[in-house]
């Protein structure tokens, strides 16, 4: 049996458990094709051409009963994606075979990986960064095309990319000090100031640019909780019936049909959404249908943006007035439905007696007026990104942060500078700024920040 080492070699199933065409048993290390050949009967896996994929049985030597009909797909380091040597072993779809294929495989020296410990082994050995694994997570939950694409470009290194020109740029400056310091023969402190200063202000706005794209970002990555509300009987589960492009809600001409809230994701013009329809917000002895009210009142307060249904067909009643309110705080847009019925109410009458700019007249019997809703919540979330398509995004907390921290010692770089600090002490900011953007991509990351990171991560991947 093979020995193992400090590189010793993982498995895990790399696909859901359950039922389905196939499983994927995923093997990385430096024994991975001396375990699987172990149990492959077909051509000696040794001896087969790097990335190559190869039809046999999987056997149990100990009683040669046959486990399963499979496909091996042989990788040999370093063009692989953990840059070791790996194995996929191509099952049929079931748990049982699977798991008795990773069982054999663990048996026979492999150890089970933990979770996301491909990708932390993809890092470890340079194959990607700190971005680019967290780039390959919000690619597997990526619930929009725009979202993929997002993804894609940080895998493809986009973010890190940006972030290395602006280590670079910190870092000729930080050369220059040092020149100075030593050889102060050889320059003035006047000229260096006046780069460090440059320097400091160009990468500072450089950094304002990538934390602008912070809220479109986390969109991106988590959705827009976005909560339909409105009184009883306005179209709310209407909506959430067009949206979705299915008859997720029931719809009758009944007030209070919906009593508790109903959840579901969409794409709106490539923004993410999870919709969430609401009960109708009204007084009522009934007490299911006040349970529904209270969880509608407290999908407002968690939400990020407000579809606001009123009656375009009545007059406001005292329940509207409160909703108004109630969400005057929000991100909202006010829907006036019904408009295929004669109007009662206006967008211009919301907007002189209330200051509503975000009004859009629909009928969503009609399905008329919906492309605007659409329209308005990507200009409300994408409002100043020109093409979001091609903007690099700063996609989760973690990035925000160390942006800000870098952009913190930034500031602390020109105020010094500004009060006329020695330039010896200054550059200790300068570099505290090149170490924080240098903890976004991994370069100088601490250990227990790595492991925390890919712990979140799926087994497997």
């Amino acid at each position: 049996m093979p020995t193992l080492t400090e590189y010793d070699t993982i498995a895990a199933i790399s696909t859901p458990m359950g039922e389905g065409a196939i499983s994927i048993v995923r093997l990385s290390g430096e024994d991975a094709v001396t375990i699987a050949n172990h149990f492959f009967k077909g051509q000696d896996l040794e001896h087969v051409e790097s990335h190559t994929i190869n039809y046999g049985h999987f056997i149990d030597p100990e009683n040669s009963n046959l486990i399963d009909e499979v496909m091996v797909s042989v990788m040999r380091a370093p063009k692989t994606f953990t840059r070791e040597d790996i194995i996929e072993i191509n099952c049929h779809g079931g748990i049982v075979a699977t798991n008795k294929i990773l069982q054999m495989l663990l048996g026979y020296g492999a150890r089970m990986a933990e979770p996301g410990e491909f990708t932390k082994r993809a890092f470890l050995n340079g194959r990607i960064d700190l971005t680019q694994a967290e780039s390959v997570m919000d690619l597997i939950r990526a619930k929009t095309d725009r979202a993929m694409q997002v993804a894609v470009d940080q895998l493809d290194g986009s973010l890190t990319n940006l972030i290395k020109r602006l280590r670079q740029e910190i870092l000729n400056v930080l050369a220059n000090v040092e020149v100075n310091i030593d050889y102060p023969e050889y320059d003035t402190d006047e000229l260096t100031t006046k780069m460090l200063l440059e320097k400091a202000k160009l990468v500072s706005t450089q950094i304002d640019e990538l934390l602008k794209t912070a809220k479109q970002g986390k969109i991106m990555r988590q959705g827009l909780a976005t909560a339909i509300v409105g009184r009883p009987n306005v179209g709310k589960s209407s909506l959430l019936n067009y949206l979705t492009k299915e008859e997720k809600a029931i719809v009758t001409n009944i007030p209070g049909t919906t009593r508790d809230t109903v959840e579901e994701y969409v794409s709106i013009n490539g923004v993410p959404l999870k919709l969430v329809d609401t009960a109708g917000i009204h007084d009522t002895d009934d007490i299911v249908e006040q349970i529904g009210v209270e969880r509608s009142k407290k999908a407002i307060t968690q939400a990020d943006l407000i579809l606001l249904l009123l009656d375009g067909s009545e007059n406001l009643t005292t329940e509207d007035h409160n909703l108004l309110a109630l969400t005057k705080d929000k991100k909202r847009i006010v829907i006036l439905n019904k408009m295929d019925i004669e109007r009662q109410l206006t967008p211009e009458y919301l907007k002189d007696e209330f200051g509503i700019e975000n009004v859009v007249a629909t009928s969503v019997k009609l399905q008329t007026g919906l492309d605007a809703v659409e329209q308005q919540i990507a200009d409300l979330f994408f409002e100043g990104i020109e093409d979001s398509n091609n903007t690099v995004m700063v996609t989760n907390s973690r990035q925000v942060g160390l942006l800000q921290q870098a952009k913190n010692s930034l500031n602390e770089v020109i105020r010094g500078i500004e009060v006329g600090m020695p330039i010896d002490l200054v550059q200790i900011d300068m570099t505290n700024s090149w170490d924080k953007l240098g903890e976004i991509t991994g370069e100088s990351a601490p250990d227990e920040l790595i492991t925390q990171l890919f712990s979140q991560f799926c087994l497997g991947k």
